[in-house]
């Protein structure tokens, strides 16, 4: 293929708008299409651009040869006979010969390389008249799919963006350089086997084809308008850095909590901004993409009415916000990279300081903690920088610092009105990020900032713990969010852990579960140090005995030897060195005598100065938030901490915000903003739960009721007789007797069978085993010995690393269908928990559980259709070198039922999914091997992606479904929608009529939904809560659409959505997030465990197994790489 120019077009060059049914077809969005050829093929079809290359180069070839067979024997006659003219003939009819000959060497190369393209993609081609008969879906004469030639032109792109200039697009232009869509060509086609796909390496080196390349556009601030505009040529600034606004200075794309608010100087506002506040889904550090942006979310085209009314209160408070300017400044203070609070403490100190009173003269300025403050009236600088000192007492001598103010801009309120009335479709950035600033500043100052929430140090007595030295704090989280007709403050309870302020020999009592801190007079064993070392790093403790001069160090390591052994070169006083012992120098420099000497030292500030300090001299400094992963104890017991039912939720934000009081802000009542302290009240929709249809004789059916259904007296829509199979017991005889095992056999087997899953006969192999290393040699035996193995049970004592060396190896070595079982719950055996073992084995063997009864699905199912789920899962906080990994599934039935999946492992904290071409084009073609049909519609549900990265997002994820569709076959551009999963926010939504609360938590109804008021002011979203909440308060999720080639209808998305969320295979309930979502989640996350290191516990430290060449992106792509036979089935449910 020819990489040339693209442009911006429809699903194909139509000739009609018109459906093979006669109805007028909705225009849909464009895609960015690959031109081939010349450039005039713009004004010929896609569809007869090879019969165009095919003719000339058979008509050049012909005629070439005709003059070439004319006039050779002419001129050689011409030599014989002398005549001239015969001569002369004979000589025009080889040049043009020539001439022709050359213009079909020039076009069959072209012709040869396009019809190279298609016979690649041979597998993808028509489908077959035996392969129409058994395919699930209708015949596609039964139906209107969309063809090449019914389908409409696409809108226009300046529809979608009414800046947009064509002859200022880069794309556009043909001149712009070496400007391609697609980097390389298209890789092999992957025809019966998928494992060639999957075992490609993702190391942004591989041998399929790159990400497509275009020029760079920045999402910045136009000084003029106060809008976000498309720009070429630029660098993107990456969320949470500084946008390229006026003199560099206005705030870029922010994140959610904990992205930050652009600034001056490439700085971040951490928690403190975002072009979309109020985001606070995980990691926001996705580096800039190189495209151009050119997809942008579509506008809202409706308003759902299906279902019944339910009033509902939302924890959004509305902002009455001033007419208008607000005026932004640049502050720089030096020296830099102080923490925020204490530059939130010069700032203040500065405007309060009677010496600057003529700068700041009844003003009160805002500030970010970075570089951004806000006043309501300009400061009388103009434009001049202006230098001003500030001092601060200090711990011995006084800080001094140096606070130079710029003026940035102005920032119109006006155009954030446009925008509420939905008089504009772009939400003005800098207004919603200067507004967020002045609603967080008097808190910032008061709390202990996380994010967008704020903690308050707690009293004396508070007793909240959480185990090894963690504890429990309480907050409030706090966001403004534009929203219909008016801006939103979302206040939320909120709860996070921190490290108890105590003494750090507590600390290391709790850490290593010592109950009495005066035995601990014997020195530490290697791992017990090593443990103590993995907690205590990077924490901030402080001296105690040097009085009331608390000097605060951060921990960078604990010694291997004790107080009294740990020597340092000690300078006298006459300048000589010598060698000195912590305990000694501590006695006789302070005339302290160790109480703990046995005990190792604290390595503080910079390792190689060799700072020691006791264990017993130093304390736990207060307010520093645990970051690291809790214990599933800690976790437990974090959530029975912060379970609060709705009803009591809903209190307790009310009595937060009469706390709060924030009328009475001086800030606020500075620049005249005020909050109803009122929750909104909203007129939500419960929509119709589908009906459920399962297998069998009956072929019975479940209504679900409240999120739930039985499914007792039904069996599984297709299940799978097991014949052989396996049980493998890692728990020793003492705690899973072989009685109890028996027991398990015969009731699994009674269960199964009434499920419609039999067991036909006992399992051919059950012996015990002890410890991972077994796993391995226990499964080549069984693979080897035991042909036909279907199924392997495996017991396991509880949480265990056996556990991930069993996936590992029955996933990626010797594909062999593996179920993990509990001790207990064999010791113990339950109905429901075999039927859920049950649930789960059926699809591992690849069976069928239920399907969504046919006649009540969405029209959307009339047509073949595709089900994608994307997530990224990320390592823990903390942790600076894992990789990040990425997981896409895809349906592979018309149901839909049965889903494949695909992963890769890419860079640290990268959200965006490199790989996302091979990936979806592998889904694409096991769709059309499963199903024989080609997915008219692309139905993409994206989790785990906050506000600030949806444009990075969208335009690289987009193009790269475009790209897999369009390599596949250049006429296939199916109709593509492109929806966000948001979970990680904190919009909360109470019944305000207890009639209609469920259950004991008074949660909403499964199926409540709500597309306006606190939704986007122009753009396509909505919350649904689709499950019945048991614990706590139900979160909805909230979906956000950016992109819709389908031209959804609100209730026809929410519908389908709803539906989805039914389909979840391990449970007769409806999950939370469509199904498609929940398995990218849950094979990302297998992943995971198949990346798992041994370590070994060695006393100097934790250590890898293996050598470095372990670790590299060939080998975690390979560990990751999934064995062919475990592809065919999910493997992951």
């Amino acid at each position: 293929m020819f990489a040339g120019s693209c442009r911006v077009m429809g699903p194909g060059n139509y000739s009609s708008n018109t459906s093979t049914n006669g109805e007028e077809l909705k225009p849909l969005r464009g895609i960015v299409q690959m031109e081939v050829g010349p450039s005039h093929r713009d004004r010929i079809k896609q569809s007869e651009y090879r019969k165009f290359l095919k003719i000339r180069t058979i008509v050049f070839g012909i005629v070439a040869f005709v003059f070439f067979v004319v006039g050779l024997p002419l001129v050689l006659c011409s030599k014989e006979t002398g005549g001239r003219v015969i001569w002369a003939t004979g000589l025009m009819s080889l040049v043009l010969g020539g001439v022709c000959a050359l213009i079909f060497f020039i076009y069959l190369p072209i012709f040869m390389r396009v019809m190279a393209t298609r016979s690649e993609t041979a597998a993808y081609h028509p489908r077959t008249a035996e392969a129409l008969r058994d395919s699930p879906y209708p015949r596609q004469t039964d139906i209107a799919v969309p063809s090449i030639a019914d389908q409409p032109s696409s809108r226009p792109l300046t529809a979608i963006n009414p800046n947009y200039d064509p002859s200022e697009d880069p794309l556009l232009q043909k001149n712009s350089g070496e400007l391609t869509l697609f980097a390389s060509e298209v890789s092999p086609s992957i025809t019966n086997s998928i494992s060639t796909e999957s075992s490609e390496v993702s190391n942004g080196q591989n041998d399929t084809p790159s990400p497509p390349t275009s020029t760079v556009v920045a999402n910045e601030l136009n000084p003029s308008e106060n809008t976000l505009v498309l720009r070429s040529n630029e660098i993107t600034p990456p969320p949470g850095g500084a946008g390229d606004g006026p003199s560099g200075n206005s705030p870029g794309m922010g994140g959610s909590g904990g992205g930050g608010g652009g600034s001056a100087g490439g700085s971040s506002g951490g928690g403190d901004g975002g072009s979309r506040p109020g985001g606070n889904d995980r990691h926001n550090n996705t580096p800039p993409t190189q495209h151009s942006f050119i997809f942008e979310p579509p506008a809202r085209n409706s308003h759902g009415t299906e279902g019944r009314a339910i009033a509902l209160r939302a924890n959004h408070f509305e902002i009455t916000v001033p007419h208008g300017f607000l005026h932004h400044y640049d502050v720089a203070i030096s020296p830099e990279k102080c923490p925020r609070r204490v530059n939130r403490e010069i700032i203040e100190t500065m405007v309060n300081s009677m010496h600057y009173q003529n700068y700041f003269y009844n003003q009160k300025p805002v500030f970010d903690g970075r570089r951004n403050m806000y006043t309501r009236d300009p400061l009388p600088i103009g434009n001049e920088t202006v230098e001003l000192e500030v001092t601060l007492p200090g711990e011995g001598r006084d800080r001094v610092f140096k606070v130079a103010i710029r003026h940035v801009s102005e920032v119109s309120l006006f155009s954030l009105e446009d925008a509420l009335d939905g008089r504009s479709k772009r939400i003005p950035a800098d207004a919603v990020i200067s507004l967020d600033v002045i609603m967080r500043h008097l808190p910032s100052m008061s709390y202990t900032p996380v994010g967008r929430s704020f903690f308050q140090t707690p009293e004396r007595g508070y007793d909240n713990p959480l185990g090894g030295g963690r504890e429990v704090w309480f907050g409030f989280h706090q966001s403004v969010r534009p929203s219909q007709w008016r801006m939103m403050l979302n206040i939320d309870v909120s709860a996070t852990a921190f490290y108890k302020s105590q003494s750090v020999i507590d600390f290391m009592c709790e850490v290593l579960d010592l109950t009495d801190k005066n035995d601990q007079r014997r020195p530490l064993t290697d791992s017990q140090r090593v443990k103590f070392t993995k907690e205590i790093k990077g924490l901030k403790v402080e001296i105690t005995h040097c009085g009331s001069m608390r000097r605060k160090y951060r921990v960078c390591n604990v010694t291997r030897r004790s107080a009294q052994s740990q020597s340092f070169p000690l300078q006298l006083d006459s300048g000589a060195t010598v060698e000195s012992t912590v305990a000694k120098y501590f006695q006789d420099r302070y005339n302290i005598v160790l109480n703990y000497p046995n005990l190792p030292c604290l390595q503080v500030g910079q390792e190689q100065k060799h700072t020691y300090l006791p264990l017993e001299v130093c304390n736990m400094v207060a307010g520093q938030r645990c970051i690291k992963k809790l214990t599933d104890m800690q976790t437990s017991t974090m959530i029975k901490a912060t379970a609060r039912s709705a009803p009591d939720r809903e209190k307790e934000i009310n009595n937060l915000v009469r706390r709060a009081n924030f009328n009475a802000d001086p800030h606020l009542q500075m620049f005249g903003i005020t909050v109803i302290p009122r929750m909104v009240d909203i007129q939500g929709r419960v929509i119709p739960a589908p009906k459920i249809q399962y297998g069998g004789r009956t072929k019975a059916q479940a209504s679900p009721q409240l999120g739930v259904w039985d499914m007792r007296g039904k069996q599984f829509f297709s299940g799978i007789e097991i014949k052989t199979w396996a049980i493998a017991c890692f728990a020793p005889k003492r705690i899973v007797r072989e009685d109890s095992l028996q027991q398990f056999v015969i009731q699994l087997q009674k269960i199964s069978n009434d499920a419609g899953m039999p067991i036909q006969s006992p399992p051919s192999f059950c012996k015990y085993a002890t410890g991972q290393d077994q796993v391995e040699p226990m499964f080549r035996f069984l693979k080897n010995q035991h042909v036909g193995l279907q199924l392997i049970v495996v017991v396991l004592p509880g949480k265990t690393p056996v556990y991930a060396e069993v996936k590992r190896v029955g996933d990626i070595m010797f594909g062999l269908a593996t179920q993990c079982v509990q001790s207990k719950n064999v010791n113990k055996t339950s109905p429901q928990t075999l039927s859920n073992l049950c649930l789960k084995i059926n699809v591992k063997l690849g069976g069928i559980n239920s399907i969504l009864v046919p006649a009540v699905r969405p029209t959307v199912f009339r047509e073949p259709v595709i089900f994608f789920g994307a997530d990224v899962t990320h390592p823990p906080a903390g942790d600076k070198t894992k990789p990040s990994i990425a997981a896409v599934v895809a349906s592979m039935d018309a149901h839909p039922s049965r889903y494949s999946a695909t992963v890769r492992v890419q860079s640290h904290r990268q959200e965006i999914i490199q790989d996302l071409y091979p990936m979806v084009r592998s889904l694409l073609l096991q769709f059309y091997q499963s199903t024989r049909f080609k997915p008219a519609r692309i139905i993409y549900y994206r989790d785990g992606v906050s506000e600030g990265q949806f444009s990075n997002v969208l335009n690289h994820e987009l193009r790269a479904i475009r790209e897999a569709c369009l390599k596949l076959e250049i006429e296939y551009q199916p109709g593509i929608t492109f929806v966000v999963v948001q979970k990680r926010h904190h919009t909360r939504l109470f019944c305000a009529d207890k009639k209609d609360q469920m259950g004991r938590s008074g949660n909403i109804p499964a199926g409540t939904t709500v597309d306006h008021v606190i939704t986007h002011p122009t753009e396509f979203d909505f919350y649904l809560c689709s499950h019945a909440g048991i614990q706590g308060t139900s979160r909805p999720s909230h979906y956000h659409v950016l992109w819709d080639d389908n031209n959804f209808s609100a209730d026809d998305l929410q519908n389908l959505t709803y539906q989805l969320c039914h389909t979840y295979v391990r449970c007769t309930r409806s999950v939370s997030i469509p199904a498609p979502a929940y398995y990218a989640h849950l094979v990302a996350f297998r992943a995971r465990y198949h990346l798992v290191e041994k370590e070994i516990d060695s006393g100097e430290g934790s250590q890898k197994s293996g050598n470095s060449d372990e670790r590299t992106p060939t080998a975690m792509m390979r560990a990751v790489t999934v064995h062919p036979e475990t592809l065919r089935v999910m493997y992951f449910a």
